[in-house]
């Protein structure tokens, strides 16, 4: 680890170096900033104590959809592939869920196929772009993918895609895992993203309960931002974050940028490659599928999805980022709670959340709420999104909307604040970390008395998604030049990410530590 002396010794010298040594200096020397030490009483109402019971939270944050538009179909008919069910503020169908753009309607629909073709199909969702997708009372969703689409595929040499597309959902045939899950756990309907923009910048929220002053991305992610984790080492809380690549907890804080390797571990370490393993595997710890199956699973978990995607031998990335294939996201999810619900020593105090950094773009009906913050720019939550509670101790079916009314809501921090109260309480305080964090409402209150005692048959689920991956083999078996199309254009968010990752390497942090 750098000390203060050595951080300040790089920096007098670091612009006598060329462009790229200099950013690997200023990533390696960077300032670590003091976490806050403002405290607030802790919760003491009859939901927080609830959270006794727990004493595992594993977090998953996925990338880029909304809540209608992969979770909407819930509400709407079964003649429209929905669930019908009058618990959950989702689509009510064509007649009332659209847009208009450049005079013709553009409703809701289901989409026919599970992943996009490229860039041009990944919807704008900088901070500008949502500014304008909410405008109107949420009738700006079209014309932004419109204009922007229209753009990116003169750019790329594609044709344009459909202004439509974002007012496209999927349902329960579409997405098996999530389908299995809100019948059986709690569907947060009223969770939404922290930042009317992009995916950094919810992250961020979620990790340190700001941003760094802006609703976008900045070019190459690297920030410099106090976080949750400080407090959990305080408390001497178990935690561990769990990645493909370099952790985005690295990206966020300095303290964590290149230590610390005990507290980072792969999310599967069977799919490291002889580089890692020979480079990092022998010293680290186990991952993720290792610590819940040998009992080692730590008070806190945060489990990065893999946010790069190749396409060399099918599906790469689990993300959900679009143009990624969402059901390589369900299969990450069903992995992760099979690991967990078949440990019965650990399940029945776990709290397991799914949860989506922001919309991506995509469609939702709800205009987002007021929010309390310190900065004036950051005064309004952003799109609602995704959002499931999985656990033993939520009552089978329940919805947040039902349970606790329409204009009872959670954000991003309110993972912190649940983390907090649960675990970091001293003399009857917790941290304050920022405003919003202060001010979120904890997970507490979806919980119930009484906990459940069995494991939902998932099996039916798990053929699906073995079958999905099954068609791969098959497929590259056939026709092994024609399954697999050409690897496409990354993303700017993948691109990004591998700068970002590159930097971190360049910097220090070992090969074989994620």
């Amino acid at each position: 680890m750098w000390g203060q002396i050595d951080r300040v010794a790089l920096r007098e010298f670091a612009h006598l170096l060329p462009e790229r040594l200099r950013q690997v200096i200023d990533i390696a020397a960077a300032d670590v900033p003091p976490a806050p030490s403002a405290r607030i009483p802790a919760p003491t109402d009859e939901a927080a104590g609830r959270l006794e019971r727990i004493e595992h939270i594993v977090v998953v944050m996925m990338e880029n959809r909304s809540f209608d538009h992969m979770l909407g179909y819930l509400s709407l008919a079964a003649s429209d592939g929905g669930r019908a069910r009058s618990d959950i503020d989702g689509l009510r169908g064509p007649a009332e869920n659209f847009n208009l753009h450049d005079g013709q309607r553009y409703p809701v629909h289901h989409l026919s196929r599970t992943e996009f073709s490229g860039e041009a199909e990944d919807p704008d969702h900088a901070g500008p772009a949502v500014d304008e997708q909410l405008s109107g009372g949420g009738q700006g969703f079209v014309d932004n993918f419109a204009k922007y689409s229209e753009a990116e595929a003169q750019k790329l040499g594609v044709p344009v895609p459909d202004p439509g597309l974002v007012m496209g959902y999927y349902n329960g045939d579409d997405l098996p895992v999530y389908d299995h899950l809100a019948a059986e756990y709690c569907v947060v309907d009223r969770w939404f993203s922290s930042v009317p923009g992009a995916t950094w910048p919810n992250r961020l929220y979620a990790l340190a309960g700001q941003a760094a002053g802006s609703r976008s991305d900045i070019s190459v992610p690297i920030y410099a931002l106090p976080t949750f984790a400080r407090y959990l080492d305080e408390a001497g809380v178990s935690w561990r974050w769990y990645s493909f690549d370099p952790g985005t907890l690295r990206a966020a804080d300095p303290e964590y940028r290149l230590g610390h390797h005990d507290h980072f571990g792969y999310v599967d370490a069977r799919k490291l490659s002889i580089r890692e393993e020979v480079a990092g595997k022998l010293t680290e710890k186990g991952s993720f599928l290792d610590d819940v199956a040998g009992g080692e699973l730590p008070a806190v978990s945060w489990i990065d999805p893999h946010f790069k995607d190749l396409r060399v031998l099918g599906p790469d990335s689990n993300d959900d980022h679009s143009p990624s294939d969402v059901i390589a996201g369900q299969d990450l999810i069903l992995t992760i709670y099979h690991a967990l619900s078949s440990n019965q020593q650990t399940w029945p105090k776990t709290l397991m959340i799914v949860v989506y950094d922001e919309h991506g773009g995509f469609y939702d009906h709800v205009a987002p709420p007021a929010a309390v913050d310190d900065h004036p720019d950051f005064q309004r939550l952003g799109v609602r999104v995704p959002a499931l509670i999985i656990s033993p101790l939520v009552k089978p079916g329940s919805t947040s909307s039902a349970l606790l009314g329409p204009d009872f809501h959670f954000d991003h921090t309110s993972i912190m604040k649940t983390i907090f109260t649960r675990f970091c309480q001293r003399d009857g305080q917790i941290p304050a970390m920022t405003a919003r964090a202060a001010a979120a409402n904890h997970l507490g209150h979806l919980l119930t008395d009484d906990a459940r005692a069995d494991v939902p048959d998932h099996s039916g689920v798990a053929k699906t998604v073995m079958d999905w991956r099954t068609g791969f083999t098959q497929a590259r078996f056939a026709d092994p030049v024609g399954s697999v199309a050409p690897p496409r254009e990354l993303t700017d968010f993948q691109n990004g990410f591998y700068e970002m990752a590159r930097l971190l390497r360049e910097a220090g942090l070992p090969g074989g530590h994620p």
